[in-house]
């Protein structure tokens, strides 16, 4: 395929509400990207977002936080233990260990769209990246399911089009107050204004819920990009942001379904 072509993502990501982190409810037995949540978000017919973090033995695990404490009863980052490890460790408000994309793969097997979101190696935005988008496209070649990779790194989303060039890829995106991030004000002013969207070959943003009408957002939607955005957890909250966007990723909330 001619790296010229830039894929779009398939009609049914911007159909079907995404469910963030999976349909996750830990007070329910189903934690954030969590098998459970993920059969859940199938069985309501929605969409879902994962996260991917890198293993001491890179392997992709299905994984949010940097850090096990917020989710797990252990401790430490995420990457100084093997996957094998990491899977024995107890989700909070579950038995389940923490999956491997292989696994998330196998139980959505195509049934709804997957939108996966590969979190900063780097730790600044930068280029000290690999082991985590090599480790994600060798486990995604094959699999026939709809799929869309998104990073908030640039250079993730750059590198994915090069490995897997047929795979709609996506920035996401904030306002960046610096207040909120744990990057030098230099870097949130430059990644504010989505600089990078034509040099990575991108075709979609998601971008912070409560930013979406910033200019530059409206202008990547006038010039063909899909909008989605991030984190609606109200039904209020969604029919605003959907003035913008075409699509929503949502918590905390049952999204309506389209009929």
């Amino acid at each position: 395929m001619s790296t010229d072509v830039i894929p779009h993502l398939h009609a049914d990501f911007l159909r079907k509400p995404l469910a963030h982190r999976a349909l996750h409810d830990v007070n329910d037995g189903r934690p954030e990207n969590s098998r459970a949540a993920i059969r859940a978000a199938i069985a309501a017919g929605y969409g879902i977002e994962i996260d991917l973090q890198l293993s001491a033995d890179n392997r992709a695990m299905v994984f949010h936080d940097y850090a096990l404490d917020r989710l797990t009863s252990a401790k430490g980052p995420v990457r100084l233990c093997s996957a094998d490890t990491l899977a024995k460790i107890p989700l909070k408000g579950s038995d389940e260990g923490i999956p491997d994309l292989i696994e998330v793969l196998d139980i959505v097997a195509g049934q709804v769209p997957l939108l996966i979101e590969l979190k900063d190696q780097d730790g600044a935005m930068g280029n000290n990246i690999g082991a985590l988008e090599r480790a994600t496209a060798d486990v995604l070649r094959g699999y026939t399911g709809l799929i869309g990779l998104m990073s908030f790194n640039p250079n993730s989303v750059g590198m994915m089009a090069d490995l897997m060039p047929s795979v709609p890829r996506g920035i996401v995106t904030s306002a960046y107050d610096a207040d909120d991030w744990p990057l030098p004000q230099t870097v949130c002013d430059h990644l504010r204004g989505i600089p990078d969207f034509d040099r990575t070959r991108a075709s979609f943003i998601s971008h912070e819920v409560d930013d979406v009408t910033r200019q530059r957002v409206l202008d990547l939607k006038a010039n063909g990009a899909d909008v989605l955005c991030w984190t609606v957890r109200s039904a209020s909250q969604e029919a605003q942001a959907r003035e913008v966007v075409q699509n929503i990723t949502f918590e905390g909330y049952l999204a309506a379904l389209p009929g």
